[in-house]
């Protein structure tokens, strides 16, 4: 053992009160010395030479910045949207539902690079998009409600969160992380093996009919997955290959110790794509908006419509 560990486990010794007759014990839960450290990753430049390397920076940091009040905003706005932003929020979900911790893991749809990369053309809109049409997108869409006023304190923490993370890059940088893992689309789904395996992988945390698990409080600890309260059809996981690209990577969660959320490396790709294949063709709300995509032609294959 360490010496750090050691000194973590001192302590834990139970510290007893007795004042006035009357006594607590207060036990102090030793830290963790053997704590992995933030991941850090290689920084590339445009022609994907490496300039430089990123660490993951810890939340402690956010207080030093001017802006740190909007900061924390925006990242208490991420992680309790529907809670917090009920008339722009039609689901049950939150925008960490699928950006995991906090938008800072690989793989896991970070937001570590959403500052640097946007603005840009994106096929789906078929037109250039910023930060901030991208924000109400998912607004629209993954969270089945309405977009928030662009020059909005709510929108303004959200960039600003998603600034900071971005730890101040040159905008032609990019830190080499993914959105999400590769997967092979050639496979073809099979959605009655997907049934199966999300009856002994998922159900156990989403619900036996996808409808997500509550806290006492009434609010969602894991979302559902359709229904009405889960994202509608216009949404980029109701698609079979990009759900699967997140599925395969990041679920079932805690299965293992290694990984930010024990993540991921339990499902072949074959089934990551049955059960994503399963899930997204359940009922799901519908999107209005659906007509307008890809008007200058290139649909996935995977498209809802």
């Amino acid at each position: 053992m360490s010496k750090q560990f050691w000194i973590a486990t001192a302590a834990a010794l139970a510290v007893t009160l007795g004042a006035a007759g009357a006594g607590w014990t207060f036990i102090v839960k030793p830290m963790r010395a053997d704590a992995p450290l933030m991941p850090t990753y290689d920084v590339v430049d445009e022609s994907g030479k490496i300039v430089g390397q990123y660490t993951v920076p810890s939340d402690d940091l956010i207080a030093k910045e001017p802006d740190a009040e909007a900061i924390m905003y925006g990242k208490r706005l991420l992680n309790e949207t529907a809670r917090l932003l009920p008339d722009n929020v039609g689901a049950g979900l939150n925008c960490n539902s699928c950006h995991l911790a906090q938008g800072k893991l690989d793989k896991g749809a970070p937001y570590i690079n959403a500052y640097n990369f946007y603005p840009r053309v994106m096929p789906r809109a078929g037109k250039e998009v910023n930060l901030v049409m991208r924000i109400n997108g998912c607004f629209q869409r993954s969270m089945n409600g309405k977009p928030l006023d662009p020059k909005s304190e709510e929108m303004t923490g959200m960039i600003a969160y998603m600034k900071w993370l971005g730890q101040g890059l040159p905008k032609e940088h990019m830190v080499k992380v993914e959105g999400a893992g590769k997967i092979d689309e050639t496979l073809v789904p099979d959605p009655v093996n997907g049934q199966a395996v999300y009856a002994a992988q998922c159900a156990v945390c989403h619900g036996n009919d996808g409808e997500g698990k509550k806290d006492q409080f009434g609010d969602y600890t894991f979302p559902p997955l359709w229904g009405d309260d889960s994202f509608n059809i216009g949404a980029g996981m109701a698609r079979t290959y990009k759900a699967a690209a997140f599925v395969k990577y990041n679920m079932p969660v805690s299965v293992h110790l290694d990984g930010t959320l024990g993540q991921g490396g339990v499902l072949t790709d074959q089934e990551a794509i049955d059960v994503s294949e399963y899930f997204t063709h359940m009922p799901r709300p519908d999107f209005a908006g659906k007509v307008k995509d890809w008007p200058t032609g290139k649909k996935p294959k995977d498209a809802r419509y």
